[in-house]
C-alpha cells in the first residue's frame, strides 16, 4: 500500500468484551466472511451486543459487505472509534486505506502491531460477543489474535462440500486445539442450490463431506447453507443477509449458528 496508516503504540484502557469469537477457515474463497457478518447481525438481532474485527489484513472485504466503503475512521492515535452500523461496532484496516486499491505488503511483525492494536486501542465499549474475521488459514493473523488475547472463547470453522477444502479444515480445527480454542463447530457452505423462485434445492457438489468430517474430529456440525443468489447479491449491495424479510432457509441455518456462541455460558457448551 501507498500509505502506511498510524499504528498507535500506548495501550488504551481494556475493553469490557464478554467473548471473542473467531470465524476461520482452511482455504480462501469459501464464504468465511459471508458467516462472519451474518453471524454478528444475527447475535445482534437476538439482543446481544456485538462488535465485528475484521483482521484480514491484505483483503479486508467487511467495510463491502456492510456498505461501509469510503468510511474513514475517527479517534485519536492512542484510541481508535470503531464504525458504527446500526448499533454494531467494526473495524478494519479497510477504513484505514486512502485508496480501495491499494496492496497491502506487510510482513508478520507489522500486521502482529496492528491487530494488537485493534485489540487493545480501539473503544469497543461493552460487548457482549466480539466476532473477529480471520483470514483464510493458520497464518500470523489467527495466531496474533490468540496471542494478544491469551484465551479465545471459540471458533466457527467454514468449509464447502468439497474434499480439498474438507481437508484444510482438518487443519483449522488442530490450530484451534493446539493454542486452546474451542471449537464451536464446523459450517458447510455453498451446500446445494436452492432456487430463489420454487425454492427447490439441487446438489452441486458431493453432499456431506464437511458433516463426515466434523464427526470423524469430534466437532459440532452446525449446518449446510444452501447456494442461494440473494446472499451474493445482499454482500455485494451492502446488506446483511439475515436481516432480509422471507431470505428462507439458507437465513435460517445462518441464524442457528449463534447457537453454540449463546450457549458460550453454559457448562460444557463448546467442545475442543
Amino acid at each position: 500500500m501507498r500509505d502506511t496508516p498510524t499504528i498507535a503504540t500506548s495501550t488504551a484502557p481494556h475493553a469490557h468484551i464478554r467473548h471473542h469469537v473467531l470465524v476461520l477457515s482452511g482455504k480462501g474463497g469459501v464464504g468465511k466472511s459471508t458467516v462472519a457478518v451474518n453471524l454478528a447481525i444475527a447475535l445482534q438481532m437476538a439482543g446481544q451486543r456485538v462488535g465485528l474485527l475484521d483482521v484480514d489484513i491484505h483483503g479486508p472485504s467487511i467495510p463491502t459487505m456492510l456498505g461501509l466503503e469510503g468510511t474513514r475512521l475517527r479517534g485519536t492515535e492512542e484510541l481508535l472509534q470503531p464504525v458504527e452500523h446500526d448499533g454494531l461496532r467494526v473495524m478494519s484496516l479497510g477504513f484505514m486505506l486512502t485508496d480501495q486499491d491499494d496492496a497491502v505488503i506487510w510482513r508478520g511483525p507489522l500486521k502482529m502491531k496492528l491487530i494488537r492494536q485493534f485489540l487493545e486501542q480501539v473503544a469497543w465499549g461493552d460487548l457482549d460477543v466480539l466476532v473477529i474475521d480471520a483470514p483464510p488459514g493458520t497464518g500470523d493473523e489467527p495466531l496474533s489474535v490468540c496471542q494478544v488475547l491469551g484465551a479465545v472463547s471459540g471458533a466457527v470453522i467454514v468449509t464447502t462440500p468439497q474434499k480439498v477444502a474438507a481437508v484444510d479444515v482438518r487443519k483449522a480445527i488442530t490450530f484451534c486445539r493446539t493454542l486452546q480454542v474451542p471449537v464451536l463447530g464446523v459450517v458447510e457452505n455453498m451446500s446445494g442450490f436452492v432456487c430463489p423462485t420454487c425454492g427447490t434445492r439441487t446438489a452441486i457438489f458431493p453432499a456431506g463431506s464437511a458433516a463426515r468430517m466434523a464427526r470423524e474430529m469430534h466437532v459440532p456440525f452446525l449446518g449446510a447453507i444452501p447456494i442461494d443468489p440473494r446472499i451474493a447479491a445482499a454482500g455485494d449491495e451492502g446488506r446483511a443477509f439475515v436481516r432480509q424479510p422471507g431470505a428462507g432457509p439458507a437465513a435460517d441455518i445462518m441464524r442457528s449458528i449463534m447457537q453454540p456462541v449463546l450457549a458460550l455460558d453454559t457448562p460444557d457448551a463448546v467442545s475442543h
